[in-house]
This record gives structure tokens, sequence and C-alpha cells, in this order.
């Protein structure tokens, strides 16, 4: 995916907004500044950190790693260096360090980095990338807050090809270091486009040729009875309340999985993974 291009600045330092504009969403509040001292969003963990490091689009800070998180690093640090990537010197740490720095329980490996954010897309941008991709796929969320969702969503879109995860600007977490490690690197590769208006993001993608799928246990064909073989958005909606009323109406058709038995919903990162993978399997 090709991101929206900004005003570049001076490697190591953060972009400044543009001149008579406020900061942009992911600026101002989706990346603020997490932990003593950060420039930007701390990621942990090995493989967010490794992914970023290798992400040439990943404009980087510091990297903050005890002894044994570097050996573990070795490996991507000679990629990084292979390819041509400048990155800064590795800062040494202890792990109490990290834990000071980092979420109370963070599982961090020994590894931190501190990083810019990412270049924003938007749906404009997803719907000029599908005019050379008839079969192109992407996840739409409806007000789905859980950080630790929303990252195992972009791990699983990831994992069977999807193009992007689109959540609300509004009622969707802050890409922080809980969803980057949730993501287990994914945020590098899928891009989170946080759209103002989701209604209108769905008639925008449908206008592209996107075929919009709303999935609901109320849904009368199972997704596989549905005809997914161009561009499809699978579009799913928080835990409990489901898909709101106004974004049913905007979807094409309503599908639902077929399960069965005392337990018969999924968690929405689960339901996203069976449905990515039934997309894929149809295909």
């Amino acid at each position: 995916m090709t991101r929206s291009k900004k005003p570049s600045a001076p490697h190591g330092q953060p972009p400044a907004p543009a001149k008579g504009h406020s900061p942009s969403h992911r600026e101002s509040r989706g990346d603020r500044p997490a932990g003593r001292g950060a420039q930007g969003v701390l990621l942990y963990g090995l493989h967010p950190v490794s992914a970023a490091w290798l992400n040439p689009e990943r404009r980087i800070h510091r990297l903050i790693a005890t002894e044994a998180g570097r050996a573990a690093l070795e490996p991507v640090l000679a990629q990084a260096k292979a390819r041509g990537l400048q990155r800064p010197g590795l800062m040494p740490a202890d792990r109490n360090d990290l834990d000071r720095m980092l979420p109370p329980g963070a599982v961090h490996q020994g590894v931190a980095l501190d990083v810019a954010p990412l270049e924003e897309v938007g749906v404009e941008d997803l719907c000029a990338e599908a005019d050379s991709d008839p079969s192109a796929l992407i996840v739409v969320l409806d007000q789905v807050t859980d950080p630790h969702n929303v990252g195992a969503i972009l791990r699983s879109a990831s994992a069977f090809g999807a193009k992007a995860v689109v959540v609300t600007e509004r009622h969707a977490p802050e890409t922080t270091g809980v969803l980057a490690k949730s993501a287990s690197g994914a945020l590098e590769s899928v891009p989170l486009v946080r759209v103002t208006n989701l209604a209108r993001a769905l008639a925008d993608l449908q206008q592209a040729g996107f075929w919009t799928v709303g999935l609901a246990e109320s849904g009368k064909s199972t997704l596989a009875q549905c005809n997914l073989t161009g561009r499809t958005a699978l579009v799913l909606g928080a835990e409990g309340a489901g898909l709101r009323r106004l974004t049913m109406e905007r979807c094409d058709v309503i599908a639902r999985l077929p399960t069965q038995g005392p337990v018969g919903s999924l968690n929405v990162s689960n339901a996203a993974a069976v449905a990515l993978y039934e997309v894929a399997r149809l295909r």
C-alpha cells in the first residue's frame, strides 16, 4: 500500500505541522509520546521492533535494548545494514529500565523502539490502488475499541492478503505499542486507515467497485454463499453491540458465519480471522 506522502523532515526529527494547520490525528492523539523521554511511540517486542526496523518508510528515533535483546535482534540489524537503511545506534538498557518506560506488564523481550508515525493512508488511496487490483480485500471495523482486537485483526489481515484495515476516527484505539504488539509486526505492512464518517467511507468504497459484506448473526446467507471473488470489504462490528444500524444499511449484503453450539458468537478478532480465511478459500 502506497502511503500519502507529506513533506519530509531531517532524519530523526518529527515532522513539523504545516503552517496554518493543526497536527494530524495520529500525531496529536494516536501517536502522542508514550513512556519517559519518548519522542514518538514506543514499540516493543521482537516482532514489532524487527518489522519497524526493516520498514524503509518508518523513521526511527532510538533503539533501546538489553544485552539479550540486542543479541536476539542481530540478524535483523544485519539485514537492515545490508539493505542500506539508515538507522540510529543502539541505546543499552537493562530490563528494569524498559519496565519503567513501558506500560505495566508489557512483554518487551528486552527491546523497545522509539518511532515517528507512519504516513497517513486515506480511503481515497485504497480506492486508487483498487483500480489495478480487481480482487482487492480490506477489513472495515465499526467502533471496535480494544487495541488487542484491532492488533490481532491487522495480523490476520496481513496473513490473508488484505490491503488495509479501516477504523472509525472516534471509538477506535490509538496507535500504541499495545496495538503494535498484538499486530506482531503487521502494522508495518497493513495500513490502519482512520475515517470520520464510516457510512461515507463505505459509499466511497462501493463507488470504487468494492462489494461490502457486513457480518452479523442476523444474516440470511452464510459468508460462503456470497460472491467474494471481486473487490471485497468485510465489515465487522464491536463485540456486544455489533454493526450499527446505519452501517448495516450501507452494506451490500449481511452475511453470517455458520457457528453452532452453546456459544454462538466469536470474539471480533476471531471472526475476522475466520472470515478472511473463508474469502481466501473461496478465491
